[in-house]
This record gives C-alpha cells, sequence and structure tokens, in this order.
C-alpha cells in the first residue's frame, strides 16, 4: 500500500519519516517544547501559504475567471478548490495558535508574559498578538463572509457583495500582517535585536 496515494497516508508517512531520521541518525530526542515548535511550524506553514495562495493565485484567478465571458467560469474553484483550501486554513490557522500557545508555555516564556510584552518575551510577544489578531479574522471575518460566497450559508446578492469585501480586506490585512508576525516569530529564535 503506498501512502502517497492519499493525503492523510502521505502526512503520516511524513512525520514517521521525520521520527526515524531523527532516531536513527542520533540527532537528539523529542522533547515537549521542541515538539510544540515542529507542530507549530507545520500548521503555520499550511496556514500562511494557503493565505499567500488565497491572496496571490485563487482572488486574481477567479477575478479574470468571471472577466473571460467565454471562458469555464469561477465555478469549478468556488464549488471543488475554495471549500477544501478553506477547512485547512481556519483549522491550520487554529492549530498554528494552538501549538504556538504550548510552546509559549513549555519554553518558559509563557503566554501571558508574552501577550504583555514582558523582558525577553517582546520579540516573540509582538508575534504572538498579530498571529492572534490573524485568528481572529479567519474565524470572526474571513470564514463566515466565505460561507456566503460559496453558497454554504443562503444570502442576498446584497449580502454577498458585502460578504466578498469584507472577506477580502481581512483576507489582505492577515496578509499584510503576516510580514512582520514572521518576522517577530523567526526573531525571537534567531536574536532579533529590536527590544
Amino acid at each position: 500500500m503506498n501512502p502517497l496515494k492519499s493525503v492523510n497516508g502521505t502526512i503520516a508517512a511524513g512525520f514517521i519519516l521525520a521520527i526515524l531520521f531523527l532516531v536513527a541518525h542520533g540527532l537528539g530526542t523529542f522533547n515537549l517544547w521542541s515538539t510544540f515548535v515542529w507542530l507549530h511550524v507545520i500548521a503555520g506553514v499550511i496556514w500562511i501559504g494557503l493565505l499567500y495562495y488565497f491572496n496571490f493565485i485563487q482572488v486574481p484567478a477567479v477575478g479574470e475567471a468571471l472577466a473571460d465571458e467565454g471562458g469555464p467560469g469561477p465555478a469549478a474553484i468556488n464549488k471543488y478548490v475554495a471549500p477544501r483550501a478553506l477547512f485547512w486554513f481556519r483549522w491550520g490557522a487554529l492549530a498554528t495558535w494552538i501549538t504556538g500557545a504550548c510552546a509559549l508555555e513549555t519554553m518558559g516564556i509563557g503566554i501571558m508574559n508574552a501577550f504583555m510584552l514582558a523582558d525577553g518575551a517582546a520579540i516573540i510577544g509582538l508575534g504572538a498578538w498579530l498571529g492572534t489578531i490573524m485568528l481572529f479574522n479567519v474565524w470572526v471575518l474571513i470564514w463566515p463572509n466565505q460561507k456566503k460566497i460559496l453558497g454554504i450559508v443562503e444570502a442576498t446578492p446584497e449580502e454577498i457583495a458585502k460578504a466578498k469585501v469584507i472577506a477580502l480586506m481581512a483576507s489582505r490585512t492577515n496578509t499584510m500582517l503576516s510580514i512582520p508576525m514572521l518576522m517577530f516569530m523567526v526573531g525571537q529564535g534567531h536574536g532579533l535585536p529590536l527590544m
């Protein structure tokens, strides 16, 4: 049975392979902090990767498809791609936030110190604040409005038009916030000399 024939099999095989490499080469052992950081990075790649996909690829492509009178239109993207991508996007966002909070606790900084921008936690704390704002945007602004746009919930044409603006602006805000957020998240572990 080939694990690469399914997404779940591929993901499971990736985790198994990572652990086998670690053990086989005596590169260390897992501890709770490094495990949470590893999971945080994986979830973050899913979340931010999809955020960039939506903003750099899907939104412009749907706009072009709508403008192309003789073309296939955006129906396939909106019916088959967007709901699946939004599933991974919103749950990736939540998993990123939860694993990040767990990493802060297990590394000894603590989530409250990070959010209070305490000494030694200001850099990661700024990243945590930006990530929290972005998580809010995903679950409170983007997802509820995308459900209207995609017809998952009933909405009038006026509600759909308004939902498109809100979802786009929240998504673009998250794209903008992701740039300093990533700088602060990486900066904590790599000595960003800002604070």
